[in-house]
C-alpha cells in the first residue's frame, strides 16, 4: 500500500498539538496519550511524509522548513474537519436558503423577521450563489428560490407567489417620465439578459418581434449595463426592491405575464423546516396579493 494513503487526522492533531504546546510531554497532556504514542505518532507521519517535520533539543520543538508548510496545511484541514462535524450534528438547527439574485424580494426582511420570531431554535441563512439553482446543486443550501422553470425530475417544489415584471431603466431615460411600459415596445431597445441566472427570454415576445439583445453574467453586470443607457432590462419585482442602485429607475412591465415564485429542495432527505419555510412564505406572497 502507498503509505500517502495512511495519513490520518490523528497525526495532524499530534503536530500541531506539538507545536502549539511546545513540547512532546505537553502535548501527550492535551492529546489524553502518553508521551511515547506522541513520538510514534509523529515519527509516523515523518516517514509517511518523507520529510522530517521537527527541530527537537532537550529545551526546544521547532518546525524545519518542510514542517512549517505541513503545519498550514494540518491547520486547515483539521478546521475542516471540525466544521464538517459541526455541520453534520448541527445540521437541522440550521436552515440555508439559496437564491441567485434577490431573495424573497420585498417580503425578505418581514421573512426573516417571523422566522426569528418562530423558530428561534432554527438559524435562518439567506446565500445568493450566482448558479441557476441559486446553490442548490451544489449544495450550498437545503431550499433554493427559484424564479426560472424547475427541473422537476431532479427537485421537488411548491409555488409560493408570483411577482409582477418590471422594466429597469437608466435613469435620464426618456421612458423615466411614463407610469408604465408595454412589452411590445421593449422591441426597439436593445435587452440585456443574464442568460444563466436571469428570468427574461426572449419567449415572451412573438418570433418576428423580438429586440436585440446583450448578455451578461450576473445581476451586478446587468445593472451597470443598464445604467449606461444603451440598454434596458426586464426583471420581477423582487430586484426592484432588493436592487435600488443610483443611475437605475424601474417602470411596470404593462402586459406581461408575471413570474412564478418557487422554493426547491432535493428529493431526498429534505429539510425537517422545509414546509414551515413554504407555508411562511407562501402566507407572506397572499398577503401582498
Amino acid at each position: 500500500m502507498d503509505g500517502r494513503t495512511e495519513l490520518e487526522l490523528r497525526h495532524l492533531r499530534c503536530l500541531v498539538e506539538i507545536i502549539d504546546t511546545g513540547s512532546f510531554t505537553d502535548a501527550a497532556i492535551e492529546l489524553g496519550v502518553s508521551q511515547a504514542a506522541v513520538s510514534r505518532t509523529l515519527l509516523a507521519l515523518e516517514r509517511i511524509l518523507g520529510v522530517r517535520l521537527l527541530h527537537r533539543t532537550r529545551r526546544t520543538v521547532t518546525p524545519t522548513t518542510a514542517g512549517v508548510q505541513v503545519l498550514a496545511r494540518a491547520r486547515n484541514l483539521l478546521a475542516d474537519a471540525d466544521e464538517l462535524v459541526h455541520q453534520a450534528t448541527t445540521g437541522h438547527t440550521r436552515l440555508h436558503i439559496g437564491h441567485a439574485w434577490s431573495a424573497m424580494g420585498r417580503h425578505t426582511a418581514e421573512f426573516q423577521r417571523r422566522w426569528h420570531d418562530r423558530y428561534p431554535n432554527i438559524e435562518l441563512h439567506l446565500i445568493r450563489h450566482n448558479t441557476p439553482t441559486g446553490g442548490l446543486a451544489e449544495g450550498l443550501c437545503d431550499l433554493a428560490i427559484l424564479r426560472t422553470p424547475v427541473d422537476t425530475r431532479r427537485y421537488a417544489h411548491a409555488l409560493v407567489g408570483h411577482e409582477r415584471r418590471y422594466v429597469a431603466l437608466a435613469s435620464d431615460d426618456p421612458w423615466t417620465r411614463r407610469r408604465s411600459i408595454r412589452l411590445a415596445e421593449i422591441r426597439e431597445r436593445t435587452l440585456v439578459v443574464d442568460r444563466r441566472t436571469g428570468t427574461t427570454t426572449l419567449e415572451l415576445w412573438p418570433e418576428d418581434a423580438r429586440p436585440a439583445v446583450e448578455y451578461t453574467r450576473d445581476v451586478d453586470d446587468w445593472l451597470a449595463t443598464i445604467a449606461t443607457g444603451r440598454s434596458v432590462g426586464v426583471t420581477p419585482q423582487a430586484t426592484v426592491a432588493q436592487y435600488r442602485r443610483d443611475g437605475i429607475t424601474y417602470r411596470p412591465l404593462r402586459d406581461a405575464l408575471p413570474v412564478p415564485v418557487h422554493l426547491i429542495w432535493g428529493r431526498q432527505d429534505p429539510h425537517p423546516a422545509t414546509h414551515a419555510a413554504v407555508a411562511l412564505l407562501t402566507d407572506l406572497y397572499r398577503e401582498d396579493a
